[in-house]
C-alpha cells in the first residue's frame, strides 16, 4: 500500500472485517495515483459508466471518483438541472476522463429519430410522467452512450445512477477493473444484485460517508432465511426493499447492444450470455436523507392522490412517499420517515445483522472520506476553468433550464412525457402495432413477495 492520505485512512480504519473479500481483511486500491486518475493507455479492461443526473457537484464528485478509484476510467454524464449549470458543468468537463451531455434542443431531436423510440420494447413507458419520463430519458441516452463507448474504445458499459456505488467484492483486490477481468470471454453481462443503504439516523447530511449498514439482495441470502425473516425486514413496508431489487447489470461493449431500460442491457443479434455475480453489489443509497421526500415530490407534478401516483411511479413506496410528501406536515412526514426508513429498533437491526439480512460495508465511506482529507474535491474545483466555451456555455444554460420547464409545473419534454400537439398518433399507432418483436424493457422492479396462505380455501399462493 502506498503512502498516499487514502492507504493510510484504509490501513487505519478500525474495523478489521468490513469487507467480505475472503482473502484478506484489508483490501487494497491498485488504482490510487495522482488526483487526475490517469490510467496507462494499455490498462484492461477499458471501464466507462454512462448516467442521467442534475444534482451538483458535492453529490457526482465524491461518485465519481470512488468508481475511478476502483478502476473506472470514463465517464458520460447526460447532464440537466444543477448539474448542467455553468458552475458545475465546468468542474466536470475539466476532469480527465469525462465527456458531459447537455439536454438541449438538438439532443431531444436526435433521440426523437433513433432507433429505440420507433421500437416496441420500451414504447409502454413512453406518454407518462415522474418515473416513467426518467426511465425514457436514461434509456435514450443510454442508447446514445454505447456508441459514444465503441468510439473510445471501452469493453465495458454500465449504467449507474448517482445515488449508487459499486461494491466489487469478492476478489483480493477492492476492484472492479480486477473483477472484470476474470470474467470468461463468453459472458456478455453481468448482474450486480443490489443492497439498499439502511439508514439509522434521521438527520444524515452525506449517505455516502454516513450510512455503513446495508440490506443484502435477496440473490445473496439462503431463501429460509430471506422468508423467514421477511415480516422483520420489512417493517410494514410494501416490499423488502424500498424502492427496486433487480440490481444493475454491466455489459461488454460489442455490435448491436442495445439498452433493455436502466436495469439492464440486450442485443438485436443474440440472446446474451448473462451471469451474476455471488458477492458483488451495487450500493443504492435511496431515501437515505429525509430531503429526499420532498426532493423526489418537487420533480413531480402529480396530485398526490392513489390513483394519479400510479401514472407517476412504478413502486408502491415511491407513491406512497410522494403522497406523505405533498399532504403531510413536516413533523407528520418527519415521523413517518422514522417510521419506514430509519432504523431506530437497534434489537430488531441487531437481529438482522445476526441472521445477515442486514450487513455493515465501510469500503465507501474510508474511500471517500479519504479523498476528502487528501484534497482531490477542492483541488478539482479549484483547477477547473473559470469559464466554458461559448458553445458550451449556451448549452449549459438551455439544459439546466429545459430540466425545470420539465418539472413539477410545466410540460415534459417533447417525445418523452406526453403527446404534443405536433406528435401525431398515426406515429404512436405505428410505433405499438410494429410487427418487429423485442424482448420488453426491464423496469425497476421490487424483490419477491412472501408466500401467504389463503384461509379461505387452504390454497397456497406463491407471491414470488
Amino acid at each position: 500500500m502506498d503512502s498516499s492520505p487514502l492507504a493510510t485512512v484504509v490501513d487505519h480504519h478500525p474495523s478489521s472485517d468490513c469487507l467480505s473479500l475472503g482473502q484478506s481483511s484489508s483490501p487494497s486500491f491498485p488504482y490510487y495515483n495522482d488526483w487526475k486518475f490517469q490510467f496507462p493507455s494499455d490498462l484492461k479492461p477499458k471501464i466507462c459508466i454512462t448516467t442521467s443526473t442534475s444534482a451538483g457537484l458535492e453529490q457526482i464528485l465524491p461518485w465519481m471518483f470512488y468508481h475511478k478509484v476502483i478502476g473506472v476510467g470514463t465517464f458520460f454524464l447526460f447532464v440537466e438541472g444543477k448539474a448542467a449549470t455553468p458552475s458545475v458543468s465546468k468542474v466536470l468537463e475539466s476532469i480527465p476522463g469525462v465527456k458531459v451531455i447537455y439536454r438541449t434542443k438538438e439532443l431531444e431531436e436526435k433521440q426523437a429519430n433513433s432507433r429505440i423510440w420507433n421500437e416496441t420494447w420500451l414504447s409502454s413507458f413512453f406518454y407518462k410522467p415522474c418515473n416513467y419520463e426518467l426511465f425514457v430519458k436514461q434509456s435514450l441516452n443510454m442508447e446514445m452512450a454505447i456508441l459514444m463507448a465503441r468510439n473510445s474504445g471501452m469493453d465495458w458499459i454500465l449504467h449507474l445512477d448517482t445515488d449508487e456505488l459499486i461494491h466489487p467484492a469478492g476478489g483480493g483486490e477492492y476492484s472492479l477493473r480486477k473483477l472484470l477481468h476474470d470474467i470468461p470471454r463468453d459472458v456478455d453481462m453481468v448482474v450486480f444484485p443490489n443492497y439498499e443503504s439502511s439508514v439509522e439516523r434521521d438527520d444524515i447530511k452525506d449517505p455516502f460517508t454516513e450510512v455503513s449498514m446495508f440490506k443484502r439482495n435477496y440473490d445473496h441470502l439462503p431463501k429460509d432465511t430471506y422468508f423467514g425473516m421477511y415480516k422483520e425486514s420489512t417493517r410494514g413496508n410494501p416490499n423488502y426493499f424500498l424502492t427496486y431489487g433487480n440490481g444493475k447489470s454491466i455489459a461488454r461493449v460489442q455490435h448491436h447492444l442495445r439498452p433493455n431500460g436502466a436495469h439492464r442491457w440486450h442485443n438485436y443479434m443474440k440472446t446474451p450470455k448473462e451471469i451474476k455475480l455471488e458477492e458483488a453489489a451495487v450500493l443504492h443509497y435511496t431515501y437515505a436523507k429525509f430531503s429526499d421526500l420532498t426532493s423526489r415530490r418537487d420533480r413531480c407534478g402529480c396530485k398526490p392522490t392513489k390513483d394519479d401516483v400510479k401514472r407517476c411511479f412504478m413502486l408502491e413506496f415511491d407513491r406512497a412517499a410522494f403522497i406523505v410528501a405533498s399532504t403531510a406536515t413536516e413533523e407528520e412526514k418527519l415521523n413517518w420517515y422514522r417510521e419506514h426508513v430509519v432504523w431506530t429498533d437497534k434489537t430488531i437491526y441487531l437481529k438482522l445483522l445476526r441472521k445477515g439480512i442486514l450487513t455493515r460495508i465501510y469500503a465507501p465511506s474510508v474511500i471517500i472520506e479519504g479523498l476528502k482529507e487528501s484534497g482531490v474535491f477542492a483541488s478539482i474545483i479549484a483547477k477547473a476553468p473559470t469559464t466554458l466555451s461559448r458553445d458550451k456555455f449556451l448549452a449549459s444554460i438551455e439544459s439546466s433550464n429545459s430540466s425545470r420547464e420539465s418539472g413539477a409545473h410545466l410540460h415534459p419534454p417533447r417525445k418523452i412525457g406526453r403527446i404534443t400537439e405536433h406528435h401525431s398518433q398515426a406515429t404512436v399507432r405505428k410505433a405499438l402495432e410494429a410487427v418487429e418483436f423485442h424482448e420488453l424493457a426491464v423496469p425497476p422492479l421490487s424483490p419477491p413477495g412472501p408466500t401467504v396462505e389463503t384461509s379461505e380455501n387452504n390454497v397456497v399462493v406463491d407471491m414470488r
